[in-house]
């Protein structure tokens, strides 16, 4: 496996997607690549164990290029962004420029003696003014993220994800460009868990380099099917009904509340228990007997908890297209909170 700022200066345009021909052929070159291949990206949410990056022969064939994390030195860049760096200026450039901070001097300077008269008299009163409203806004601001995790995380994490799209949850994510070998990218998300990667997304195959930018946004798209907290990795056709939900947040948080709203109005304790029956049944194949096992309790407990979720929900788990709807909002529920605590008991 391989990284370094090279790596990343020459993959960042690629993972941002629109790259131009050239730059593609240029890509290549210095990468070592061929244009055409079968190709996935890797979009991880925790930096990348040392070891996954270790000098060596990489593992069934494939080979690997870590471009660095996104949104650092050396991550994935639009096309622009590394084709400007470290360009020379023209001279008509540079003489405007030299032409524009002339101008300007003068004015800085009494910008800057004006500036200095104001807050010398503005002083102690300007920042203690700030540092109140500073602190109003830091409560109020803690106040409407406790309200909505309140809700049940839905909202929240809807605004985070409509304001980022697909592109993950969390800081900077570590993204690498895998060239395949024959076990593909089932193969690659089997080396990631052996090296104690993750939470990690793993795109489809791609045919080309210049494809990379698609696969990218997918393999963020499948980081974010990702339990919260968990060290999974992923393969996006694993998870496409919980991709679609991810993609939509505003079209989830509707979902979840048009479900499972009467559900989530039950105390912590009790809509764990009725949510955990629930994954439990399904686990299960729909056997209620199975469940039971699993849950710890009798077989007519479970089959009791799952009758009053119907009632909750409107919804039967022996119509097809309710079923559907029911699975569904337990997805966005587990995407949108901890999951619940197992249940056992009567």
């Amino acid at each position: 496996m391989r990284r370094g700022t090279r790596y990343g200066a020459l993959l960042g345009p690629l993972l941002a997607g629109g790259a131009t021909p050239d730059l593609v052929t240029r890509a290549a070159r210095g990468l070592g690549l061929p244009e055409r291949g079968r190709y996935a990206v890797v979009v991880l949410g925790t930096p990348v164990p040392d070891a996954a990056v270790a000098e060596g022969p990489d593992v069934d064939g494939a080979r690997w290029w870590w471009g660095g994390a996104e949104g650092s030195p050396g991550g994935a860049e639009s096309p622009g962004e590394a084709e400007g760096q470290g360009g020379a200026e023209s001279p008509g450039e540079a003489e405007g420029q030299g032409k524009a901070e002339g101008r300007g001097e003068a004015e800085r300077r009494d910008g800057a003696e004006r500036r200095g008269e104001a807050e010398r008299r503005g002083g102690a009163e300007g920042r203690g003014e700030a540092e109140r409203r500073d602190g109003a806004e830091g409560r109020g601001e803690a106040e409407r993220r406790d309200g909505a995790e309140g809700r049940g995380g839905a909202e929240g994490r809807g605004g985070a994800e409509g304001r980022g799209g697909a592109e993950g949850r969390g800081g900077a994510r570590e993204v690498a460009v895998v060239l395949l070998g024959p076990a593909g990218p089932a193969g690659a998300a089997a080396r990631l868990r052996e090296l104690g990667a993750g939470p990690g997304g793993v795109s489809p195959v791609v045919g080309s380099l210049a494809e990379l930018g698609a696969a990218r946004r997918l393999a963020g798209t499948a980081l974010l099917t990702c339990d919260p907290g968990s060290r999974e990795i992923v393969r996006l056709d694993e998870r496409l009904p919980a991709a679609l939900l991810v993609s939509r947040p505003e079209l989830s948080t509707r979902l979840l509340a048009e479900v499972f709203g009467p559900l989530l109005t039950l105390v912590p304790a009790e809509r764990s228990l009725m949510v955990a029956t629930l994954e439990a049944w399904l686990e299960c194949g729909g056997s209620v007997g199975r469940a039971a096992a699993r849950l710890g309790c009798h077989r007519n407990t479970v089959f009791n908890r799952l009758r009053r979720l119907e009632r909750l929900t409107a919804r039967s788990l022996s119509r097809p297209r309710e079923l559907v709807d029911l699975v569904l909002a337990l997805d966005v529920l587990r995407l949108s909170s901890a999951p619940p605590g197992p249940g056992g008991g009567g």
